[in-house]
């Protein structure tokens, strides 16, 4: 089938030869535009992508440490009758997991180094259904927590600031200390290393201590564990089971989930994410309008072709859609261009970036700066999909006015000094 010569003049403008100084000049500042789209669009893609991957990795990680929900007493104490609790939150179809469990603030000492830490007392037999750290912490480390032995698992890198090995001892400094004929005296229990936990979550590696329940319960004076901790078949429905188990749950309880727990983070990432797309869309806005400037340009030098197509019969519509057609053709290129590498970067930037980082001799993402060490990335549809409508939109915007003149152009004004 005869395609519109409309469509075919634009598409040879858009490839014309640099037969002259001055065509060769305007191809090239549509080159420049072309290029400037596509690394808009790459870098758009790239960007936002990364920080899906930040996102969905941090919130991994996260969740391999902390549980969907947590329910607490509001005083902070024990929780009175743990087991009528559990029942409950048993009875929610979408609760896979139920463990109890005791979380309290206190130093651990070994020498003359001392470290703050968040200690966690854990059932080892319960955890695994509401965690993941049994599957990051070393090989039996957890079944290793035997009831009035004492020993402790600790975060990779809070072993490491210790200087501490499986089989050495710490010391357990609990806060509220004991009254003796001597004064208030803070108290102390050793506590022996039975192993240690990677998580890939710097927060966590380097400050969590997990011991079992029933010694958290007699070194912090509890009468059993002061909350519960739930996992989800879904943990995007984390928010609505915990407003059902606000409800359903007997007494009064403050129930905390993952979303409200990392609310803060969670809202700086979103807004980060926005940011980012606002200003590299100028970027590609920036190119996309250099389009203007290219077809004044090719306005100007066709306008003896302008003319003879008018006293051929060409409507001006025609005649403006020419010139639509030639920066449309530029802003789709450039846009598939873009699309092209900037997926090609982002599904191979596992491989790319450590590259980049042998090559310099440096680490861009230190895991005692960063919550993750490794450049991750997961390019979303949801992105993408707006990213090519708005660079397309942008360039085609870009070519309406030089096209409006273009059928302005009087052809016996534009053939008069021909």
């Amino acid at each position: 089938m005869r395609l519109p010569y409309e469509l075919q003049l634009g598409w040879r403008y858009t490839r014309a030869g640099r037969a002259t100084r001055r065509n060769g000049f305007i191809s090239f500042i549509s080159g420049v535009s072309m290029f400037g789209i596509a690394l808009g669009v790459a870098a758009l893609i790239i960007v936002l992508s990364v920080m899906n991957g930040f996102q969905k990795e941090v919130t991994d990680r996260m969740l391999g440490v902390i549980s969907h929900i947590e329910i607490f007493s509001r005083d902070g104490q024990a929780l009175g009758d743990i087991d009528a609790i559990m029942a409950e939150a048993r009875k929610n179809p979408e609760v896979i997991g139920v463990a109890p469990f005791v979380a309290a603030q206190a130093l651990l000492a070994r020498g003359e180094d001392m470290k703050g830490a968040l200690i966690r007392g854990i059932d080892p037999k319960l955890e695994p259904q509401v965690t993941d750290i049994s599957t990051t912490a070393q090989q039996g480390a957890l079944d290793k927590l035997v009831p009035g032995e004492f020993g402790i698992v600790l975060g990779i890198e809070l072993a490491r600031s210790m200087f501490v090995r499986v089989g050495d001892q710490v010391t357990l400094v609990a806060p509220g200390g004991q009254v003796t004929p001597a004064g208030v005296m803070p108290r102390f229990k050793p506590f022996t290393v039975v192993g240690t936990f990677d998580s890939g979550h710097y927060e966590y590696d380097s400050a969590l201590a997990m011991i079992h329940a029933e010694d958290a319960a007699r070194v912090f004076r509890l009468e059993g564990p002061t909350g519960v901790r739930l996992k989800l078949k879904d943990l995007h429905q984390a928010r609505e089971v915990a407003d059902q188990l606000a409800a359903t749950l007997p007494g009064q309880f403050l129930i905390r989930d993952w979303t409200r727990a990392n609310k803060t983070w969670f809202a700086a990432v979103q807004v980060e994410k926005r940011m980012m797309f606002i200003i590299l869309t100028l970027i590609v806005a920036v190119a996309a309008f250099n389009l203007v400037s290219t077809l004044v340009m090719t306005v100007t030098d066709k306008r003896a072709d302008i003319a003879i197509l008018r006293t051929l019969g060409s409507s001006p519509k025609s005649i403006m859609g020419i010139f639509v057609v030639q920066g449309a053709m530029v802003g789709v290129i450039g846009t598939l261009g873009g699309l092209l590498l900037g997926l090609g970067i982002a599904y191979n930037i596992d491989v790319i970036v450590p590259a980049l980082e042998r090559l310099f001799h440096a680490s861009f993402l230190p895991k005692d700066i960063y919550l993750i060490s490794k450049m991750p990335s997961d390019p979303q549809r949801g992105d993408i999909l707006p990213i090519t409508i708005i660079s397309l939109v942008l360039a085609f915007a870009a070519t309406l006015y030089p096209s409006w003149r273009a059928s302005r152009v009087n052809p016996a004004e534009a053939l008069r000094y021909e």
